[in-house]
């Protein structure tokens, strides 16, 4: 249920030097992605911060906006071992994971169990179409992205350091996808949702892709840089007085908590998870941190509600029937819950 850090060696001071050096290494990433990806500023922000709070992200658009572009070009800014596994409905778990096999050795003739690792033994995972393989094969992602080990038999194998998992889903097909579990999606810290290009943006992409022109990405940051900078954001100061505004902002989600909204309680069946309290605080660290602030703050917890909350809320029967939004909801919620703890 906890939001495990990654084990840093580093022990990067929160200093005003080591937070504008984090600013200036985001806005040098942001360059270099702005090179092969045109627009979706957000979600490359987004993305960005997923890495430097040490989770993962679910990514959801509409084919042709980029979203395996940028995961593959974010491995080659940072220097990243970078892994795609395209989800499809006969992939196994073993497919990812990896698997024992015996290996003969020709001139003795013994043979001896050997682990073959899976896709999943690098540091950047795209997991692209999620939502197109069983929830067995799902399944298969849970111990890697909480734990980040995977167990083979009586074996268990670590994962490298940093690693991060980014998923894909299409929102628009439902023939031959499953819906995502819920304890899986709660493994996501983001739900990033990328948006069409503008008419001028759109104009570029044609431009600069029917063109003979290839982007040349340059490494920005290294991994002791990434594992660095996961340590400073951890190592950034919150006060009580935000986390507690963290806790009712989700507790506001629980249609059985008392003091919920009425609209709460009519049209959500279920809310979010004590991860959601720990994510909104983790991403408020994190915004502090870009943005050269020198402690977390309610305002970095707003501007990380949206896609900490949206795919932890479940709206029930009447919002159906309704056609109430989740995503309006959390709008509200957001405008309703005070920080102050006063009604």
């Amino acid at each position: 249920m906890s939001a495990s850090p990654p084990p840093l060696s580093s022990s990067e001071s929160v200093t005003v030097e080591s937070v504008q050096r984090l600013a200036q290494r985001r806005q040098a990433l942001l360059g270099e992605l702005g090179k092969a990806v045109v627009g979706q500023q957000e979600v490359m922000d987004n993305v960005l911060l997923t890495i430097f709070c040490g989770g993962h992200g679910l990514i959801e658009g509409v084919p042709g906006l980029a979203k395996t572009l940028l995961i593959r070009s974010l491995g080659r800014v940072l220097d990243l071992q970078f892994g795609r596994i395209q989800f499809t409905p006969d992939l196994m778990p073993s497919d990812i994971t990896g698997t024992d096999v015996l290996e003969e050795d020709p001139e003795t003739g013994r043979r001896r169990q050997l682990f073959l690792p899976g896709p999943v033994f690098a540091n950047l995972i795209l997991a692209d179409e999620i939502n197109r393989t069983p929830p067995k094969t799902q399944a298969a992602m849970l111990q890697v992205m909480q734990e980040r080990e995977v167990t083979i038999g009586n074996k268990t194998y670590p994962l490298p350091h940093p690693f991060h998992v980014f998923a894909t889903q299409n929102p628009i097909e439902q023939e031959g996808t499953y819906v995502l579990p819920e304890a899986q999606a709660d493994r996501f810290m983001f739900h990033i949702r990328t948006a069409y290009p503008t008419r001028a943006e759109e104009e570029q992409v044609v431009r600069s892709t029917t063109g003979t022109s290839v982007p040349d990405l340059r490494p920005v940051m290294t991994t002791a840089e990434i594992l660095e900078a996961q340590t400073l954001v951890r190592a950034m100061p919150v006060s009580d007085e935000v986390i507690r505004y963290a806790v009712r902002l989700v507790s506001a989600t629980r249609p059985e908590e008392p003091g919920a909204p009425a609209y709460v309680k009519e049209f959500i069946r279920w809310g979010a998870s004590p991860r959601a309290s720990q994510f909104l605080v983790l991403g408020a660290k994190a915004r502090a941190a870009v943005t050269g602030k020198l402690c977390a703050d309610y305002e970095g917890v707003r501007s990380v509600a949206r896609q900490v909350l949206r795919h932890r809320v479940l709206g029930n029967f009447n919002a159906r029937a309704q056609k109430v939004q989740v995503s309006d909801l959390i709008e509200r919620l957001i405008r309703d819950v005070p920080t102050d703890g006063k009604s």
